[in-house]
Order: structure tokens, then C-alpha cells, then sequence
């Protein structure tokens, strides 16, 4: 995860350490989540393997990347607030199987309703993402924590900072029995006030019945973890398969592209929509973000209907503009025939229904100095014929 500039993020890691939020271990009482981690093929010496993801940069390419944060502008954020919609909670709310909504709440925040099943991805609620962090362009969530109803599940992806926010987890405990994460990032939210019995912990590759009706499995991810110096890799990342009576939905959290794409779709799919993220990439970092080509082709691999991106417009995480993510994945979902929901934060796309469609980032963009390519342009004309 990167932040602002490289010294800000360094500097928050390290006060972070010096203020005693190193992970704690999972508890070894609880012998069915001890063999989980002793079986798990992904955990060896204390770490999980990371598949070459590490961050290692050169001492050249380190000077040079982090020369470009702190001086290069590159448009990587926009100069006016980008638009928002308050949430309308009748959508989440909604009871009875044979439907799907999901609500973006921005970066890789999804409010999921599937067959009136109530589930969050990733809930970040705050504002900045930690004490050095960047804030979002949008401002504030369009929703108030406490209006969130009663839940089914919470899935978290990964530990860091962007995607597991301590404000939003202490706030939902009392709003869902089911907190579901990978392996070991239990142990932080027990540290962080969850019950340990609410607090369900998965390798990839394993799946959870909240009832028989809704299933979610833990699929691989190519990222890394950790929230401190120290830490780095202590808990496990995933992506995620929420499969219900009448729908199913595939959820990445963060990931390089890689093979695994066309296996999970092979094993869980076809989907009806798919949520991937298509931002904070990088050429020094090809395999921890997916370039937004790639986002469309791992779409393609795990037999998608729609594809909704994420993780883009809300944090400054990386050295491209703010708006280039979708204007070169909307270009490659056009070239591959694939349909794509572009809400704005706090929309709600209702699958089959209503699909949010218009590049409502153009025009900050074009006041942001950034010009509409060719071929993006191009795929807004045939998407309207």
C-alpha cells in the first residue's frame, strides 16, 4: 500500500509500531483455527507466501519514486471534489431472494444486497485512512454508520490501512454475528473488541455456509500484507466468492493479475458481476495492482456479466492521474464487448436493472488538465448505440 508520498508513509508506519499496534498472534486455544494455519500451504516460518509481490526496489528506483510523489503533480488528484450520491438505503434493504444491489461507497467499499442478503466488503467509513493518510476526493461517506442495518456478513480482504479500518469494524460489531477475513487478521479484530465466536478465519480455497443459502469462499489474491514495518506478511490476503440461491458475485480486495483468475472461474463461475479493482498500479509494482487492461482480461477469466471496478477515485495511492484508470479500462472493456458500471460514490447499480453508465469523471478531469483519449471516447459513442 503506498500513501501520499513514500516519507509520510514511513513516518505513519513508524509511529503506528512506536505505538504498540503490532498484530497480535491467533490465539492457539482455538485448535480448528490452529490446524487451518498449520495446514495452510500459503504459511511457512510465520509468514505467507507472497509469490513475489515484495516491494524490493533498488536504491535508484526508491530515490526515483520517491522524488516523483513528492515533486511530480501528474494530475493525481482532482482539483475539484468529485460528485457523490447519498446513499438510498431501500436498495440495501430490500428483502427476497432474486435480486442484486451493490452500493460503491467508494475505493473498495461495497454495500452488497444478493437474494436480500445483507453484506459489506471492505467498510472504510472514515474519511482519511489513517493519521498521515490521504483523504478522499469525495469528501465524507454519503452514509452515516449508524444508519447501517443489520447484517449477514462482513468480509474483509486484507490488513491494510485502505481496506480494514479499526473505527468502521468497532462500529459494525454490534450490527452482524459474522465477521469473515483471512487467516490471522482474526487475531486484530479480537484485539479490537470483536467476539472471538463472531470472528470466522479462511485459507484460500475454503468455503463458509452462513445458512444454506449463502456460501463465501476465500479465493488467492497476488498482494502482500501488513500495517507496520515489522509485520509484513504475518496475515493472509484473499479475494472472494459470495454465492447466493439466485446470484453469485466475485469480489478481488487487492490483487496483481495472474492465473488464479481463470481457475476460480473455472471452479465458482460463471458471475454476475464482479467487483476488481483497476487502480494504485505501477510499473515498479506490476504484480501487487492490476493495470486496468488486466482488470478487464481477469473479468473475462472468471466469466463475468458485469464488471464494476474498484478501488480507484477516492485515494491518492499511486503515481498515475486520478482519472486514467478508467479512461484505459472502459477503452479495453469496449475493445472486449464487456459491460461496465461506472457509479459515483454512493450510487447503487441494480443488476439487470439499472447499470450506471455515464463517464461521469470526464469533466473533472478536463478541469484537472486531462484530455479524453481517442479510444475511450470511441467506446462511449458505441456503448450508446
Amino acid at each position: 500500500m503506498k500513501s501520499k508520498t513514500i516519507i509520510g508513509i514511513i513516518i505513519a508506519i513508524a509511529f503506528m509500531q512506536c505505538s504498540g499496534t503490532d498484530i497480535p498472534l491467533a490465539s492457539h486455544s482455538d485448535h480448528t483455527l490452529a490446524d487451518k494455519i498449520a495446514d495452510s500451504p500459503e504459511y511457512k516460518d510465520g509468514k505467507y507466501e507472497d509469490m513475489g509481490t515484495a516491494l524490493n526496489l533498488s536504491f535508484t528506483e526508491f530515490v526515483a519514486t520517491t522524488w516523483e510523489f513528492l515533486f511530480a503533480g501528474n494530475n493525481r488528484t482532482p482539483d475539484t471534489r468529485l460528485p457523490v450520491k447519498q446513499v438510498d438505503l431501500s436498495h440495501f434493504k430490500k428483502r427476497g431472494s432474486g435480486q442484486l444491489n451493490v452500493t460503491w461507497l467508494g475505493h473498495s467499499s461495497l454495500m452488497i444486497n444478493i437474494d436480500g442478503y445483507k453484506i459489506l466488503a471492505d467498510p472504510v467509513f472514515e474519511k482519511r485512512i489513517s493519521i498521515f493518510g490521504p483523504t478522499r476526493f469525495n469528501g465524507d461517506v454519503p452514509l452515516d454508520i449508524q444508519q447501517i442495518p443489520r447484517l449477514e456478513a462482513v468480509i474483509i480482504s486484507h490488513d491494510h490501512y485502505d481496506h480494514l479500518n479499526k473505527f468502521s469494524v468497532r462500529h459494525l460489531v454490534d450490527k452482524t454475528d459474522t465477521f469473515i477475513v483471512p487467516l490471522h487478521v482474526g487475531a486484530l479484530l479480537a484485539d479490537w473488541g470483536v467476539p472471538r465466536d463472531k470472528i470466522v478465519e479462511l485459507d484460500w480455497w475454503q468455503e463458509y455456509g452462513l445458512n444454506q443459502e449463502l456460501m463465501i469462499a476465500a479465493t488467492p489474491a497476488l498482494h502482500f500484507s501488513g500495517r507496520g514495518i515489522t509485520d509484513r506478511n504475518e496475515t493472509l490476503w484473499a479475494s472472494w466468492v459470495i454465492e447466493a440461491p439466485s446470484h453469485k458475485v466475485f469480489f478481488s480486495g487487492d490483487s496483481g493479475y495472474f492465473s488464479d483468475f481463470k481457475q476460480i472461474g473455472d471452479k465458482y463461475g460463471p458471475f454476475d458481476m464482479t467487483f476488481i479493482e483497476c487502480g494504485a498500479y505501477g510499473k515498479s509494482w506490476p504484480k501487487v495492482h492490476m493495470f486496468p487492461e488486466q482488470t478487464v482480461q481477469a473479468h473475462l477469466d472468471l466469466k463475468g456479466d458485469v464488471l464494476h471496478p474498484i478501488h480507484w477515485a477516492t485515494f491518492n495511492l499511486a503515481l498515475h492521474p486520478w482519472y486514467e484508470p478508467m479512461e484505459r479500462l472502459t477503452a479495453a472493456a469496449n475493445y472486449k464487448n464487456v459491460k461496465v458500471a461506472t457509479p459515483v460514490v454512493g450510487e447503487t447499480t441494480v443488476y439487470g436493472k439499472h447499470l450506471p453508465a455515464t463517464a461521469w469523471w470526464e469533466s473533472a478531469m478536463e478541469s484537472s488538465g486531462g484530455a479524453v483519449s481517442k479510444a475511450a471516447n470511441e467506446g462511449r459513442v458505441n456503448n450508446k448505440r
